[in-house]
């Protein structure tokens, strides 16, 4: 086999390149958020930092403040000891600003530097509690913050190592999300494939108006899925919905109400809607499959006696497992990662009910801010996602080689 020359490599650099800036840096990116306790509601944990730092943006910025509002409260500050006091204290943030005036953002500053802005918290901290204590100041709820900000300006390091992987093991609320997702997975696809098969059977039959009802059986997958969400969600509405009503009729639900209140029908109500949605997909797959068989196959079996059921055990099936290997292998990774038809149907509601994995993530790190421990989470997913592909790709895929 001859090798690839310099040449031949130059042709897929542009490919390499996409990859990498697509695939490969969000994963390294989300992959190093893991190691930190990264979250963008919190000041002094915005950034990552392997070591200690000092926002000197926040630092002047409160100066600023504690230093307006002092001057505005000297009035009402009658013992001159007090208003020396006071004076000592702006002189000495005056002071400490001064150094930091030019700077911006986090920078890195020396333990002396460090031990400086530490005592000037103590002592206007102290002053703060005393001068509350004996008058009544204009900015007695504003300043005490202020000042405890003089100390947040100081930012330690966020780095936490494995503690965030360590956390997710016993995270009760990951292990409900995991059994929903497996749950949603594992019923949603085997109805897909069962309904998908069937579908492509008729699909392959030679009859009248061939081609409008293959292209009728995809609507459903056309439409995109958060559109198909929100007519589901009409759909089962306790209120005006048909389905929910035509439920409550038949009585598989007490109340039409119950349908998407209630943890067993939200359930139901999602996977329902991803059948609808996704066995044409599944049936598509399978039809390609279904047109490779030669139909010389059913001739002979035909000729041998063979029934249409038996044939389509001894024949059908065996011939069409690579092609279901693929089906199942796509839309199984596909349903594990399912986001938008349960985030626009229930929200994961009611109750964490049908919260799966991606709907946790998405909380955590776009509800809460919480990209370190969010990106533990999708790392989590990145794994079974992969347990997953390796199964299906490596053992059932080699079974089905030995056995061609």
């Amino acid at each position: 086999m001859r090798k690839m020359g310099f040449k031949e490599w130059l042709f897929i650099v542009p490919t390499l390149l996409l990859i990498g800036i697509f695939s490969v840096w969000p994963v390294l990116q989300s992959f190093t958020y893991t190691f930190f306790d990264y979250r963008l509601n919190d000041q002094q944990k915005s950034g990552l930092y392997l070591s200690e730092r000092f926002n000197a943006s926040l630092f002047n910025e409160t100066q600023m403040y504690i230093s307006m509002f002092l001057e505005e409260d000297l009035p009402n500050i009658k013992d001159a000891q007090d208003q020396d006091r006071v004076a000592d204290i702006t002189k000495e943030l005056s002071t400490a600003v001064h150094k930091y005036k030019n700077q911006k953002g986090v920078i890195k500053i020396s333990k002396q530097e460090r031990t400086k802005i530490e005592r000037l918290h103590k002592h206007a901290k102290s002053l703060i509690t005393s001068l509350n204590q004996k008058y009544t100041l204009i900015h007695k709820d504003d300043l005490p913050p202020l000042v405890d900000d003089l100390q947040n300006s100081i930012i330690p390091s966020n780095f936490i190592g494995l503690k965030g992987y360590k956390h997710v093991l016993s995270d009760e609320r990951i292990g409900i999300a995991l059994r929903n997702t497996a749950l949603f997975t594992i019923v949603s696809v085997f109805i897909e494939l069962v309904l998908g098969l069937g579908l492509a059977l008729i699909l392959n039959k030679t009859i009248f108006g061939q081609g409008l009802i293959r292209t009728t059986s995809l609507i459903p997958w056309a439409i995109p899925t958060a559109v198909a969400a929100l007519m589901w969600s009409y759909l089962f509405n306790g209120s005006s919905g048909i389905i929910a009503h035509f439920f409550e009729m038949i009585g598989l639900v007490d109340k039409s109400q119950d349908l998407l209140l209630s943890g067993t029908g939200a359930m139901i109500s999602t996977i329902l809607a991803d059948v609808w949605k996704t066995t044409p997909y599944m049936a598509l797959l399978l039809l390609a499959g279904l047109q490779n068989i030669s139909k010389d196959l059913y001739e002979a079996s035909s000729i041998d006696g063979a029934t249409k059921i038996q044939a389509f055990f001894k024949v059908t099936l065996p011939l069409l497992k690579p092609s279901i290997l693929v089906a199942l292998l796509f839309r199984t990774l596909d349903a594990f990662r399912v986001f938008d038809l349960i985030y626009v149907l229930t929200g994961g509601g009611p109750g964490g009910e049908t919260e799966t994995m991606s709907i946790y993530a998405y909380k955590v790190m776009f509800g809460q801010t919480n990209f370190g421990y969010g990106s533990v989470t999708v790392m989590l997913m990145f794994v079974c996602v992969a347990i997953i592909a390796i199964i299906f790709v490596k053992f059932l895929g080699a079974n089905l080689m030995e056995r061609n």
